[in-house]
């Protein structure tokens, strides 16, 4: 019979990951103390269990291999330093150019291109993604429009408000015409009649 693939991936019911981690650990160990005795490696191994709890396994001393392996990293630090430097380069280029593959991907989807492979999930998940944006969009749209509507409104209260400051102002100054008007003829009524009275008082 043949056996079922499991795939890499984590597993989501608690009980059967505490057994497979059980299972996995134990072999992991015995594989280790193999190693070590068939080979005549220096092997040290620490495991945290998901509730932390540690397992570890070391063919001599857990701090001996670990003081060893410490030196030897000093020891190779400043020769590996530039190389590591190049290696992460490579690494962040990489990471950074898969990135940019993914988003013009998501772009081309959003504009509607690009659909074809896509599962019914993956179609429903971008639709939802559209609607929540054209949702925004709409929202924004409409807070610009009230915004519009209000700076019009302030504009048509400021008119209005100018327009009867203007025609206050012009009723004022045709009232001032009129009584100076008024004024100027009752100065010459006045200059007629003394002229009048003086000419018949000399005859």
């Amino acid at each position: 019979m043949v056996r079922k693939k499991i795939p890499m991936k984590r597993i989501e019911d608690v009980t059967a990951r505490q057994v497979c981690f059980s299972k996995r650990k134990s072999g992991l160990l015995k594989k280790a103390r193999e190693l070590s005795i068939l080979c005549d490696a220096e092997i040290a191994l620490i495991v945290f269990s998901p509730a932390s709890k540690l397992f570890q396994y070391a063919t001599s001393s857990m701090e001996k291999v670990i003081e060893r392996y410490i030196s030897r990293s000093e020891l190779n630090l400043d020769k590996s330093g530039q190389s590591c430097a190049e290696e992460q380069i490579r690494y962040n280029y990489a990471d950074l150019n898969k990135k940019l593959g993914e988003k013009t991907c998501e772009m081309s989807q959003l504009n509607g291109e690009e659909l074809q492979g896509l599962s019914l999930k993956e179609l429903q998940k971008l639709e939802d993604r559209l609607d929540s944006s054209l949702n925004r969009v709409y929202k924004v749209k409409v807070e610009n429009f009230m915004t519009e509507i209000d700076i019009l409104k302030q504009k048509g209260h400021k008119l209005r408000a100018e327009n009867r400051l203007a025609k206050q102002k012009k009723a004022s100054n045709k009232l001032c015409l009129v009584q100076r008007h008024e004024h100027e003829q009752g100065q010459s009524s006045d200059t007629s009649l003394t002229l009048g009275l003086k000419i018949t008082s000399g005859q």
